[in-house]
């Protein structure tokens, strides 16, 4: 699965890694349906540093369809509330 991180660029993550990333996801989500700002910030934070530690970059020029795309790391609970689909930041 190919997931862009805003700001920062694509990478390959294995898709057995889905369901796990699904969990990190559905913590952003909870955090941003409770108006737990701390919370959202440290589940943002979670999901996007797993997705860095077993992501493969892709080159910048790469012109792959991303599968996912995720906030930047500063993004505020509004702007991530706006992303979000019925089934989270990562499909699946």
């Amino acid at each position: 699965m190919i997931v862009r991180i805003l700001t920062e660029g694509q990478l390959q993550v294995p898709d057995e890694l889905v369901d796990e990333l699904n969990v990190l996801d559905e913590a952003v989500s909870r955090a941003l349906e409770a108006g737990d700002e701390g919370g959202f910030q440290a589940a943002l934070h979670t999901l996007l540093t797993r997705v860095r530690e077993v992501g493969q970059p892709l080159p910048d020029d790469s012109l792959e369809s991303s599968s996912a795309v995720l906030p930047a790391s500063d993004s505020t609970m509004t702007e991530v509330a706006e992303m979000l689909a019925d089934d989270g930041l990562i499909p699946g």
